[in-house]
């Protein structure tokens, strides 16, 4: 672990990232030494920082830093937090910011490849995201819904929990951004008041036009979720996971999910080849 550069597993007890959750964090793939689409993960945190206001280190300082970590791992995972720094009691931020910059590494989750071959198992939460447009899309540090949402179920059969705002609508999972395919379209929840814009939600955007396929960004509920010929979620570790049944409602692992996934694979492989 790296804090500002250092090897040491602590911070102060002043900082601000533990006092109100005030910054913003990363979590990046690692595959044969190389953080994958790291030049991406810096790009959401630089404008996270914009955001908030927190002033940001540099891109190529934490390139150094997050090269000399995981530059002897095969397969890993770099956790990458920013914080205000320490600034005294109070919500007011210090005259002088110091950002806090924490680089981990931890082992990579040891995921059933079923879940890529045949789907995963969902749930709707009964936590609803809060609407905010000044924190939609950036992955600060406060996450106590997601928390309390993944406290809801002990069951091991599933596997994800599928978030509604306080609207009624389908925002994301708890862990993963939501897509689902209806008449060969692909559809994902406009996130300008609430969720997360994943690093890998944007890559499937991007491509899905590559390949020709519509992509629309937009509100919509369970119902019209339930009426899906195909979903899948995705993020930056677990890549693509069909989803085969939300609840008592069954899915196929469709075309749409398997050529997105194929695609996905090709182009994180030819992300690692190059290093940062």
């Amino acid at each position: 672990m790296l804090v500002n550069g250092e090897c040491r597993e602590h911070i102060e007890i002043s900082d601000r990232g533990f006092q109100y959750g005030d910054g913003l964090f990363e979590t990046i793939a690692v595959v044969n030494g190389q953080p994958v689409f790291f030049d991406r993960h810096i790009d959401r945190l630089k404008a996270g920082c914009r955001r908030l206001y927190i002033p940001f280190p540099g891109a190529e300082l934490l390139a150094f830093e997050a090269q000399k970590l995981s530059e002897h791992s095969s397969n890993a995972v770099l956790k990458l937090i920013l914080t205000r720094g320490s600034g005294g009691r109070g919500y007011r931020q210090p005259d002088v910011i110091q950002t806090t910059r924490v680089l981990s590494l931890h082992p990579f989750p040891d995921y059933p490849v079923l879940y890529k071959e045949q789907g995963i198992v969902t749930r709707f939460c009964d936590t609803r995201l809060g609407l905010n447009p000044a924190l939609a899309g950036i992955k600060h540090l406060n996450r106590l819904e997601q928390i309390l949402a993944r406290a809801e179920w002990t069951d091991p059969a599933i596997q994800e929990g599928i978030m509604l705002d306080i609207n009624g609508h389908v925002i994301e999972g708890t862990m993963t951004n939501l897509f689902y395919v209806k008449n060969h379209t692909l559809y994902t929840s406009l996130l300008s008041f609430a969720g997360v814009a994943g690093i890998i939600r944007s890559i499937l955007m991007t491509m899905s036009y590559d390949q020709g396929i519509s992509a629309i960004e937009h509100a919509f509920t369970q119902d019209a979720l339930l009426s899906a010929d195909e979903v899948f979620v995705c993020n930056s570790i677990v890549g693509i996971w069909p989803v085969r049944q939300i609840e008592k409602t069954h899915f196929p692992v469709g075309e749409i999910t398997r050529q997105l996934q194929i695609g996905l694979a090709h182009f994180q492989n030819e992300a690692t080849s190059g290093g940062l």
